[in-house]
């Protein structure tokens, strides 16, 4: 895949079947829309164009509104991207500037001038331009006199729910990584370096990798403690994340972002970590001491074992054997997590 960051130098596109959008998250709407799009352009020997953007447009066009953090980096979503099968992406620098353009000088000037479509495939409630006035129904009135058809996609439904973007960000805020994994297709993911932290975990019996994220505008899923699979040096290890600011240890703290892999004895200071999100085992809370604290966390750990464990046999993945077994209600819970895995397969 193609990739450009600057309008003013594109390439002439062959047969472009074109579409536009922020895609954060890459969900599974969105990848239905990119590989139609890859379909088409095999169908008549065309080039797949994916248009997007960043900063997102509302960060730009409402500064002083509640900041919108996103599901995915900029690099996060090319690598989604990428795995569609699309031929050419296009990250345009939203601006001011950019977002002042008028409907009908967004069609002229933007998506004519530069892409010569031949096919524009949009979502069903796409808009753009100005107060975004654009629509599919302006695309359709200048496809009559340009001569490219206009494909649009209607809503994608799973589970009598709309997928959206804005749906994947409210669950992964209330902590239900669950529906996000549904939606997306793939489990919602941090990536960071591991930084020095002040060993409460060591000293705790539960050593933690201290996250410092890379992309500052990451949505954080909410505070508490998840069943995770980390990425570390090509390898996969599971464990357990806890997200809070340790109220039981300190009165007040900052955030931490403490991952816990099992199984695991090497220093990984310095190094990079991805944490993908299964399942969120309980909120933060404080104990009564530290004493407590440990014993809460040896039953997460349970609970994480056992869910990772069924996770990994649905998956194909070979697990070390373990005999945690957390609670029947944790057997209940589980198999809803099974059914959303099943559904993401179909």
């Amino acid at each position: 895949m193609n990739i450009y960051r600057n309008i003013e130098t594109l390439p002439e596109f062959r047969k472009t079947i074109l579409t536009i959008g922020s895609f954060d998250g890459v969900h599974l709407g969105h990848q239905s829309i990119l590989k139609r799009m890859v379909t088409l352009a095999k169908e008549i020997g065309g080039e797949s164009v994916v248009v997007t953007f960043y900063p997102h447009p509302r960060n730009v066009v409402f500064p002083n509104d509640k900041k919108t953090f996103l599901l995915n980096s900029p690099e996060e979503k090319i690598e989604e991207i990428r795995k569609t099968g699309i031929d050419h992406l296009v990250i345009i620098p939203f601006s001011v500037e950019f977002s002042q353009l008028h409907a009908r000088e967004y069609v002229e000037k933007f998506l004519l001038a530069k892409f010569h479509p031949e096919y524009i495939v949009l979502g069903y409630d796409h808009k753009f331009g100005l107060n975004r006035l654009g629509d599919i129904r302006l695309l359709k009135e200048y496809s009559v006199r340009y001569g490219f058809k206009v494909m649009e996609i209607s809503a994608q439904e799973l589970e009598n729910n709309t997928i959206s973007s804005t749906k994947i960000r409210e669950a992964v805020e209330e902590g239900d990584v669950q529906k996000a994994y549904q939606y997306l297709g793939y489990p919602y993911r941090l990536s960071g370096k591991v930084v020095y932290g002040d060993k409460l975990g060591t000293s705790l019996g539960y050593p933690t990798a201290n996250l410092q994220l890379h992309f500052k505008d990451k949505l954080l899923p909410k505070e508490g403690v998840y069943a995770v699979k980390a990425i570390y040096d090509h390898l996969t290890f599971d464990g357990m994340m806890y997200i809070g600011k340790r109220p039981t240890i300190l009165s007040e703290g900052l955030q931490a972002l403490e991952v816990h892999l099992f199984e695991f004895s090497e220093n990984a200071y310095g190094r990079d970590v991805v944490v993908e999100f299964i399942e969120f085992l309980r909120d933060d809370m404080k104990f009564s001491g530290k004493e407590a604290l440990v014993e809460q966390i040896s039953k997460d750990e349970a609970a994480a074992r056992y869910i990772l464990k069924e996770y990994n046999a649905f998956k194909g993945v070979k697990a070390p054997k373990d005999q945690y077994c957390h609670s029947e209600l944790q057997r209940k819970r589980f198999s809803g997590i099974i059914s959303s895995f099943r559904l993401i397969q179909q």
